[in-house]
């Protein structure tokens, strides 16, 4: 029996890792192209004041950070970001999970409701704007119309400033059921039947069980879809500029909206540069804090 050299061992590992890394060069070569390089590129440039084609003029330094920080606008824009967050993330995952809970039951027909649940994954973000927008209409719109039939005046949801975010909100929530519906459902059909037999036996009502069975086993499904709806809520762009186009009065101008504007619309690429990272900075510390202090509570099997 032979034994291998240790310059042999380290000749076959350095084999089987420049192996891997040939196996894994084409996702890292469209990883490096399509997100490390515009991540530090967008770094780069907020340190600049750029032309119209975001080509670097001038080294400005934290120019464009104190701007920010100092701009009414801004700390606007954050506002609206906040509570689009605080109105969407929330909503979405109760709304799903209950339905989830309802589609996991055993019942006649249940399929049907499972379809109808998840068909939001099915449409476009302009699609279901377009929906929303005719729903929202002050003339012909549904609520306006519900509004009229109890006595009620109409309002202007897209463009009154007191109704513009949760209008936008509730449409988003609608948009991103769906996925949140089937990721939860997939959790609830994992959980293991014979926690819910002896449950039964031992006379649990449906609540205990909900509270002392389904939730603590569904905890890392629900630690997933919190960190994905939180993530997916800081970059939501399409129906904000389909339906209010940050407005009224920058009520809905949440940061991508306004990164977009200034960089596509003002061309003050050097800001809408400062704004990204900014947001890159805030979504990474949020996740973080949700990873510190959420997971602990998740339950794995």
């Amino acid at each position: 029996m032979t034994v291998a050299l240790p310059r042999e061992k380290a000749r076959t590992r350095l084999s089987d890792a420049a192996s891997g890394l040939l196996y894994l060069s084409p996702s890292i070569i469209l990883f490096g192209v399509f997100l490390v390089y515009p991540l530090l590129r967008t770094i780069y440039l907020s340190f600049f004041r750029t032309d119209t084609q975001g080509t670097p003029l001038e080294f400005v330094g934290v120019g464009h950070y104190s701007t920010l920080f100092t701009s009414a606008a801004f700390w606007q824009s954050i506002q609206a970001t906040v509570g689009f967050v605080l109105l969407t993330v929330p909503l979405t995952i109760l709304i799903a999970l209950g339905l989830a809970l309802l589609a996991n039951e055993k019942l006649k027909g249940i399929g049907i409701f499972r379809t109808a649940f998840s068909a939001t994954m099915g449409m476009s973000v302009a699609a279901s704007s377009v929906i929303w927008m005719f729903m929202y209409n002050p003339s012909i719109g549904i609520f306006n119309r519900f509004l009229e039939a109890v006595g009620a005046s109409g309002v202007q949801w897209l463009l009154d400033p007191q109704y513009a975010l949760l209008s936008v909100s509730l449409a988003t929530v609608w948009m991103n059921i769906g996925f949140t519906f089937l990721i939860l459902l997939g959790g609830l059909q994992n959980i293991d039947r014979t926690l819910y037999e002896s449950a039964d036996i031992a006379g649990t009502s449906y609540w205990t069980q909900l509270r002392a069975i389904t939730i603590p086993m569904l905890s890392p499904t629900l630690f997933f879809v919190g960190i994905i709806s939180l993530i997916n809520a800081f970059q939501t762009f399409g129906q904000i500029d389909l339906l209010t186009k940050g407005g009224p009065t920058n009520a809905t101008n949440v940061i991508v909206y306004a990164i977009y504007k200034d960089a596509f619309i003002n061309y003050n690429v050097g800001s809408a540069s400062a704004q990204a990272v900014l947001l890159f900075i805030a979504v990474l510390l949020l996740t973080w804090i949700q990873f510190k202090l959420v997971e602990r509570k998740v339950h794995y099997q």
